[in-house]
């Protein structure tokens, strides 16, 4: 799937914050109270609404929260907004594969990849051999400061772990298919099915649905 899309830059910027749906949540409430993004923004930022430490972070998270949930249709807004906890997990986690090639494309192509080939277990050599690949067509990649690179490999595992790709443990580094419910499944085909993809349903499951 994902060798079909023309080569972009990738956006790296998910390392302003994890999924934290509790704070996608509020983000998708004040979008549906008044239907602006811009308005959203302003009453975010006002009211620090994202529990930021400081102004710099309260910036950072905003931008990169909106960026996501822009990303999502009307209906997956909605379900971010008001469906219990399990829905709302899923909508945050489409809402970062939607926003981010580079985690849509390793889940796809690699955690995706592993399961179909009985290969449960997340290994360090499994993201090099990725990140070395894409340097490739990436140059972005190639630029990044040996920290950089280090804090969004540890993102890029917080969020697995969060939306339950791999174990809560910091040592569990197995693999498994996230809960996917009827109501985001729903949204999802109703949108594009290929994001699927990032929720590790092979091809052959995803062209039956």
């Amino acid at each position: 799937m994902s060798e079909l899309r023309v080569q972009k830059p990738y956006s790296l910027t998910f390392t302003a914050a994890s999924l934290r749906p509790e704070l996608a949540r509020i983000v998708a409430e004040i979008y549906l109270e008044n239907g602006d993004w811009k308005q959203t923004r302003k009453k975010v930022i006002s009211d620090n609404a994202l529990q930021a430490r400081s102004p710099s972070s309260a910036a950072r998270m905003e931008i990169e929260f909106r960026h996501r949930l822009q990303t999502l249709s009307p209906r997956q807004i909605e379900i971010l907004a008001t469906a219990p906890a399990d829905s709302r997990l899923s909508i945050a986690w489409l809402s970062v594969l939607k926003r981010s090639d580079f985690i849509f494309d390793f889940t796809e192509e690699v955690l995706r990849s592993k399961l179909e080939n009985h290969d449960a277990v997340l290994r360090h050599s499994d993201y090099e051999n990725f990140f070395t690949t894409k340097c490739v067509s990436h140059p972005e990649l190639v630029a990044l400061k040996p920290a950089t690179q280090s804090k969004i490999h540890s993102g890029l595992k917080t969020m697995f772990r969060e939306v339950g790709i791999m174990g809560q443990s910091l040592k569990d580094n197995s693999l498994r298919r996230p809960l996917l419910t009827p109501e985001v499944l729903a949204s999802i085909l109703a949108d594009n099915r290929r994001w699927l993809a990032g929720f590790l349903v092979p091809d052959n499951e995803i062209a039956t649905l």
